[in-house]
């Protein structure tokens, strides 16, 4: 009787939001790879623009309107690898001015804060690892005990339904409110989080907060991709295992 209720119940709700974490993750790494889009993002959101308005603007650290393109790309790319490894380098990350001297980019407020992301960071890297295993457990179980999945286009309708749902959710609330709950409650209280452009450099080249709504967007986008291919292989999978008496 427990294992029908396991069957019916927990079986491919556990696989199927397992699948759904370890994809988030892969997509995550790919991303990074690539540093998140940042190259693809800059002319979209007009970046340079913003940094020569608001690079001038900083109380703390001269010279940034005066860089350029190549400067931010490298600045940003060497904040995505100190994040994908445990904040280290976060600082000793330096630009140049315009007379050669180089100046470290955060202040020591702003290099707390990404310690703290790169700490949930590595969290997200072993909440993926361990779904990884046990979506390879239930995956062995399902084959090994020759359960049927469920329909493709079930599966389909409740991710959208599930989806649309998150979203209207988002936009009722409002995309703003929602990323400023989700930061109160991930950092310490006494850790800054919350920086104008005219106090971080950080801030004004990521052009923060949009720039994390075109990753997100990204990062959506790409696990959908990897969940829907590999779901549709490990379903064609589990349909052929065979029935053992």
């Amino acid at each position: 009787m427990l294992t029908q209720y396991f069957h019916r119940f927990a079986l491919w709700p556990l696989l199927l939001i397992s699948h759904f974490l370890v994809a988030s993750l892969l997509a995550w790494h790919l991303l990074a790879k690539v540093d998140f889009g940042f190259a693809w993002a800059y002319p979209l959101m007009d970046i340079q623009t913003h940094i020569e308005r608001f690079g001038p603007q900083n109380r703390y650290k001269p010279g940034f309107g005066k860089t350029d393109k190549s400067e931010h790309l490298r600045l940003f790319g060497e904040i995505t690898e100190s994040i994908q490894n445990r904040g280290e380098g976060l600082d000793e990350i330096r630009y140049t001015l315009p007379n050669g001297r180089q100046t470290p980019l955060m202040r020591e407020a702003e290099v707390i804060h990404l310690e703290d992301v790169s700490r949930l960071v590595t969290l997200y890297y072993a909440a993926g690892l361990g779904a990884g295993g046990l979506f390879l457990i239930l995956v062995a179980y399902a084959y090994w005990r020759a359960q049927r999945p469920p329909r493709a286009g079930r599966i389909l309708g409740v991710t959208g339904v599930s989806l649309l749902a998150g979203a209207a959710l988002l936009a009722l609330i409002g995309p703003k409110k929602v990323f400023y709950w989700l930061h109160e409650h991930a950092f310490p209280d006494d850790h800054e989080w919350f920086f104008y452009y005219q106090d971080s450099l950080m801030t004004t080249l990521m052009k923060a907060p949009d720039l994390f709504g075109f990753i997100g967007v990204l990062l959506l986008l790409l696990t959908l991709l990897l969940w829907s291919a590999s779901g549709a292989l490990l379903w064609r999978l589990l349909k052929r295992a065979p029935v053992r008496s």
